[in-house]
């Protein structure tokens, strides 16, 4: 995969995680400790870093989704 195009997938990835969140009304401190009540160790530093990369893993992505409440993801952000 090329550079640009991988950027875009990384940028569409960040984009659509921080949306729900934002939906769902969760600050990076709240997310931290909703991901430890399903047994995930994050620290908000690191959550910050996780997503102005736009680098984690789809375990990463599903861990927040699911600590949030998420049922269903809008890929149209």
């Amino acid at each position: 995969m090329t550079e640009g195009l991988e950027e875009h997938w990384d940028t569409r990835v960040k984009a659509i995680l921080k949306a729900e969140l934002k939906r769902k009304g969760v600050t990076y401190a709240q997310l931290v400790d909703k991901l430890a009540a399903i047994g995930v160790k994050e620290t908000e530093p690191n959550i910050r870093n996780k997503l102005a990369r736009g680098k984690f893993t789809a375990v990463f992505l599903v861990q927040v989704l699911t600590a949030i409440g998420a049922k269903e993801v809008r890929l149209d952000t």
